[in-house]
């Protein structure tokens, strides 16, 4: 076990670096965002360009360098198998298009899973220099200061996070929303799932949930909501499961089962009848 806990330990140290590094470069292309070539991944509201590919490239190569035996997946170039049981889940630019539109609500979220459970988790949010680090066992914090839910805050005194995609259907983000504020709830949407999930574990939103997300949009976030003393529904990921959608949903401990009923889930991730 404390082996185990030091191989966490070197990878979540090796995160926080690479998180910064990577912040200050995608910060850079932040800046002079006019003059990026954006390109669509096939739905006009998801973008992409070299910044993206460019942060991740960055990321791969500092993770495969420092531990070239783990495995890799990245929203831009996808899954790169390992042997050493762990793998590293990235988002270079979560957010994106509120970067190529000059907003500041996007990051850099960086996973570590072991044994399909996340065990790492950091996010950079350059915009506003915050670095939230996350291990298990070893609790959350943002830029150094230790990060712990209580149980007040619930979906009617404090504010829920929300996403939205093509992949699921305006009609079921609607009664998602409806049901939320008929709760006497309240939410927003920032345009990034990772840095709301980032809000739930600091405590500035109350929950997170989102019908249809990727592993690299969650996983950091998840870890931690974890540390911080929330919950998430756990994202399936034996197999090819970890390359595809699942839907996503995280809260502290006064949310949860307000928000599993809205989300019309159970705590396994299985749709209601």
């Amino acid at each position: 076990m404390a082996a185990q806990e030091d191989e966490i330990r070197k990878r979540r140290k090796l995160a926080e670096r690479v998180a910064v590094e990577a912040g200050k470069l995608a910060l850079g292309y932040f800046n002079r965002r006019d003059t990026l070539v954006i390109e669509s991944k096939g739905d006009p509201q998801d973008v992409v360009s070299i910044a993206d590919r460019e942060v991740e490239e960055l990321i791969r190569n500092c993770t495969g360098d420092a531990f070239g035996a783990d495995g890799f997946l990245g929203e831009e170039y996808g899954l790169t198998g390992g042997n050493s049981g762990y793998t590293w889940v990235v988002d270079p630019i979560d957010g994106t298009s509120p970067f190529v539109h000059g907003m500041p609500n996007w990051c850099v979220s960086i996973a570590v899973l072991h044994k399909g459970e996340p065990v790492v988790g950091v996010i950079h949010v350059p915009c506003h220099d915050e670095l939230y680090s996350s291990a298990l066992g070893q609790g959350a914090t943002l830029n150094g200061k230790l990060l712990e839910l209580g149980t007040t805050k619930t979906i009617r005194n404090a504010v829920t996070g929300i996403g939205a995609n093509h992949h699921v259907t305006p009609e079921s983000v609607g009664k998602i929303v409806e049901d939320l504020l008929a709760s006497g709830g309240n939410f927003v949407r920032l345009g990034s799932g990772a840095l709301m999930l980032a809000y739930v574990a600091a405590g500035r939103l109350v929950g997170y949930f989102e019908p249809y997300m990727h592993a690299w949009d969650c996983l950091g976030g998840y870890c931690l909501v974890r540390e911080a003393g929330g919950w998430f529904l756990p994202f399936p990921s034996e197999g090819d499961h970890l390359t595809k959608g699942a839907p996503v949903l995280a809260a502290g401990p006064g949310a949860i089962e307000d928000l599993l009923r809205i989300s019309g889930i159970d705590k396994e991730g299985v749709a209601a009848a």
